[in-house]
């Protein structure tokens, strides 16, 4: 679906004790998956922002992808997505991954690319 808020990245709204929310974020993370999360319960602009997402519901997690709202998607969802609007920074917004978006397997093991230091 289309929003009529432009995203320059992906955010997540979500809110406290929603499975499904914590479910989609672990997810994110898991695939190395840059977001800013915000908590709808905390920001009433972005309560407000769901709201005009779905219809008059605060319906989470939703997702903004440069034009796109996506209510409660998947993790392969928010990559489509991704990989559809911002084509040419998939590896920047997708760390370590491969073609196929998974992170390589030295992510998922230590949480970082092999080689680089932190500092």
């Amino acid at each position: 679906m289309n929003s009529t808020h432009y995203v320059d990245g992906v955010e997540v709204m979500w809110r406290p004790g929603c499975p499904f929310c914590m479910n989609l974020r672990r997810g994110l993370r898991r695939r190395a998956v840059s977001t800013t999360d915000i908590d709808i319960w905390e920001d009433s602009g972005a309560a407000e922002r769901v709201r005009a997402a779905t219809g008059g519901d605060e319906t989470v997690p939703t997702v903004f992808v440069g034009n796109l709202a996506l209510v409660n998607p998947s993790v392969n969802a928010v990559l489509a997505a991704i990989e559809r609007e911002f084509p040419e920074r998939v590896h920047d917004m997708v760390g370590g991954a491969h073609g196929d978006g998974r992170p390589s397997l030295w992510s998922r093991m230590f949480g970082g690319s092999r080689g680089q230091t932190s500092g």
